[in-house]
């Protein structure tokens, strides 16, 4: 019998057993597994997310003129990048629907194409999107090495910078210079871009528009995963294009998320102080993981340490964290399969949650 697409299980929902062992110890699991910040939003921001208001009619899908307008002058701000908030940008809800969702769009624009080019260890879901467009998934480790075919045949070149898992930072000129000498979308991934420690932030945007897109979400800036929003920006033809289709599909950040996004995005000062607390969290639990014998590298950029399992083993490694510290990891297969054999440990637990797991392992 011929059977359709059959979803793969969620790689987070792989973990119960995981979860299950680091529970047993008293005070339960420090989850340490999936990237959801933990702390507070600004209060400011959660003031205006209740003005009801905005609620009682449809929120324009492109985002309102306030929003666009707050998004470019952060651009300009943080970035030093400068884009037209009227024709080079628009709003999506959250960046994860708009990665898993814009291959479809690319393949109805250009039905020639059948191939998404993304990095082979990322963010499962740039391949999860072309899956779900019916197109292929084609990883890449450095772009010096995609074939041609398969750059003739790409509909989109997805980059991250800082990366998930690994906070490395890439070379984005480069990645753009790459997409425009073969006619090739970039797509640029820059949800952690103000979560640097080696280098200052940067985007994309710095090269010009023609012919790339930044991803920006405000989950991860703003401690605000739960309401849903980002925004996209870039080549004029391609962000006209996207939200004219995503208009029909009925995708529209809230009205009132758009009015708390306005007020996160002016302010600067909570996102350094994230920035600050991450890396402390980031150096404590390196120290976790020495006193059980593992070495790490604290990372360019992101949130995240990655670092090889003893003797190659991810999965035993991580019944181990749970055993000795109560710790919920992410084994490196989540990220593909050049990733096998590593582990992700994300600093999203409070810095309580951080310093019972240190007091299990005797720090």
């Amino acid at each position: 019998m011929t059977t359709g697409f059959v979803p793969p299980p969620y790689p987070y929902d792989r973990l119960d057993e995981i979860t299950a062992i680091a529970a047993e110890h008293p005070g339960g699991a420090v989850d340490l597994s999936i990237g959801t910040p933990c702390d507070p939003p600004p209060a400011e921001v959660i003031a205006a997310l209740a003005d009801g208001r905005l609620a009682r009619g449809y929120p324009p899908s492109i985002g309102a003129p306030a929003l666009r307008t707050a998004a470019a002058k952060w651009i300009a701000r943080r970035l030093g990048a400068q884009v037209d908030p009227v024709t080079e940008l628009a709003a999506c809800v959250g960046t994860k629907e708009f990665v898993a969702s814009v291959p479809q769009y690319l393949k109805l624009r250009t039905p020639a194409k059948d191939t998404v080019l993304y990095p082979a260890i990322s963010y499962p879901t740039y391949a999860m999107g072309a899956i779900l467009a019916g197109v292929r998934p084609v990883a890449y480790r450095d772009l010096s090495e995609i074939a041609p075919a398969d750059a003739a045949r790409a509909l989109c070149l997805w980059v991250n910078s800082p990366g998930n898992p690994t906070g490395e930072l890439h070379d984005l000129a480069a990645a753009a210079d790459w997409g425009r000498q073969r006619g090739v979308p970039v797509l640029s991934d820059e949800c952690y871009a103000e979560f640097t420690y080696a280098a200052p932030a940067s985007t994309i945007l710095s090269e010009g528009t023609e012919g790339v897109l930044a991803v920006h979400s405000l989950s991860k800036r703003d401690n605000f995963a739960g309401a849903r929003i980002g925004f996209y920006a870039g080549d004029a033809d391609l962000v006209h294009y996207l939200r004219e289709v995503r208009k029909h599909a009925g995708l529209m950040p809230p009205g009132p998320v758009q009015n708390a996004a306005i007020v996160a995005l002016e302010d600067d000062v909570h996102v350094e102080e994230q920035r600050q607390r991450y890396w402390r969290r980031l150096q404590r639990m390196r120290e976790i993981l020495a006193a059980l014998g593992v070495e790490s590298q604290l990372p360019a950029g992101a949130f995240y340490l990655w670092f090889a399992a003893p003797d190659g083993d991810a999965w035993s490694f991580a019944r181990l964290l749970a055993e000795r510290a109560g710790i919920v990891c992410s084994p490196g297969e989540f990220y593909g399969p050049a990733s096998t054999g590593y582990v992700r440990l994300a600093a999203v637990a409070p810095d309580d949650r951080i310093e019972l797991a240190a007091a299990r392992v005797g720090l």
